[in-house]
Formats: structure tokens, C-alpha cells, sequence
């Protein structure tokens, strides 16, 4: 029990420590600072994503131009009017309004453009071929199976070397005809495989696995047969004679 004339024992409160204003505004300053920090690195890789896609644009653009030029001049060489060679305002209107959404969409809508252009390409190489191998209309060697479309190439280097054998013969007589028609028979082949093998490669797309089927073994036989064959027949008619 407590005395008679005793006051109560009452524990003080704990006084709360104010906080310190320097530090609280050190701390918000900090959390600013990160922010804006955020916010510039964000805004300078859209800056750079758009430099970026305004370069890619400028580049795409130079190269569309210069296949449609290309293109333009080949259509006017087949009697393509040239009205009808630019293009209407309607396409004009859709064309800006695909790319009002900035550099990138102006970006994809150049590279659609250049996909349109490789077709063209393909069409009108079609055609060339049509008319110069006097095939029916619609028709191309890169449809044709490879061996057959690359006889094209092969048969006519195929044959330098016996029409070259042929004007050894009819010029010349003895030994050194028939050794020049040896070395010719010998060196020519190779040759002329090797220009085939080119050609192939040149004049032909590649298939839908991006490569050329330049079949080299029957290229060898093409190059090869006739002038074994042709260097036979020149030897005996030179020894013979």
C-alpha cells in the first residue's frame, strides 16, 4: 500500500522526437532527382529509336526510288504509257495516311513498298525470258526442273569446244592439229563448266531454300561428253588424213 499523504507514481510519456526537415527534403530531392533521371534516359531512347528509324527511312526511300526508276524505264521501253506510270491521288492519299503515324510507320510501309518491287521484278524477268526463248506467254525457265533449265546455260558453252575442234581441222593438218585438238578437248570442258556453273547462278532466282540448284554433275556431263567425243572424232580424222 501507498503511505498516507503519497501522490500516485505516473510514468511520463515518451515525447516524440520531431523529425528533421533537412533530411526529409534531402530524401523527397532524391526521389525527384531519380525520377527525372527515369524519364530522360526514357525520353533519349525514344529520341535515339527514332533517329534510328528516320535513317533506316531515308535509306529505304533512296533505294525504292531507284528500282521504281529502273522499273519506270523498262514498262516505258514496253509501251507502258506513262500516265498510267504514276501513281493516282487516291494511292497518294492512302500512301500519306499510312505514314502519318511517324518515322517507324513510314519505315514499314517503305519496306512493304520494296516487297512490291521484288515482285515486279519477278514479273517482268518472267516476261523477258518468255520473249527471248520464244516460250507461250506466262511461262519461265524457274518453273521448269532444274536439269532442263540449266541445259540453257550448259548446251551452249558445251559446245565451243567441238566448234572449235572443227576450225582446228578444216585450217590446219598433222601432229600439231591433232595436239592442239588434245589440249582443247582437255582445257575447254573445265572451262566451259565453270562459265555454266556461273550462268546458272546468274540468270536463274534461287528456289525457296535461297540457293540455286546449279545441278554439277550433270553440268559435267553436258561440258563433258561432247568434247570427248568431238576430241575422238578429230583425232581420227586427222590421223587418218
Amino acid at each position: 500500500m501507498t503511505g498516507v499523504g503519497s501522490a500516485p507514481t505516473q510514468r511520463a510519456a515518451p515525447e516524440e522526437t520531431p523529425s528533421d526537415p533537412v533530411a526529409a527534403a534531402w530524401t523527397e530531392y532524391l526521389a525527384a532527382a531519380r525520377q527525372l533521371d527515369g524519364v530522360r534516359r526514357g525520353a533519349a531512347t525514344a529520341a535515339g529509336a527514332q533517329a534510328r528509324s528516320v535513317q533506316d527511312a531515308r535509306e529505304e526511300l533512296t533505294a525504292v526510288r531507284a528500282r521504281l526508276a529502273a522499273q519506270q524505264s523498262r514498262l516505258r521501253e514496253r509501251g507502258v504509257p506513262a500516265m498510267a506510270l504514276v501513281p493516282s491521288p487516291p494511292e497518294v492519299t492512302a500512301a500519306a495516311r499510312s505514314m502519318a503515324a511517324g518515322p517507324a510507320a513510314a519505315l514499314t510501309a517503305l519496306r512493304a513498298a520494296g516487297e512490291c518491287a521484288d515482285a515486279a521484278d519477278g514479273v517482268l524477268d518472267a516476261r523477258g525470258w518468255a520473249t527471248v526463248a520464244g516460250l507461250w506467254r506466262g511461262s519461265r525457265p524457274e518453273g521448269w526442273p532444274a536439269r532442263l533449265r540449266n541445259l540453257l546455260v550448259y548446251g551452249p558453252v558445251a559446245l565451243v569446244t567441238p566448234v572449235l575442234q572443227i576450225v582446228l581441222v578444216l585450217t590446219g593438218s598433222g601432229a600439231r592439229t591433232a595436239l592442239a585438238a588434245v589440249l582443247v578437248g582437255l582445257l575447254l570442258p573445265a572451262v566451259a563448266f565453270t562459265v555454266g556453273m556461273a550462268g546458272v547462278g546468274r540468270l536463274f532466282r534461287p528456289g525457296p531454300a535461297g540457293r540455286t540448284d546449279r545441278t554439277p554433275r550433270f553440268g559435267l556431263l553436258v561440258c563433258g561428253v561432247p568434247a570427248a567425243l568431238s576430241t575422238a572424232g578429230t583425232l581420227v580424222v586427222v590421223l587418218a588424213g
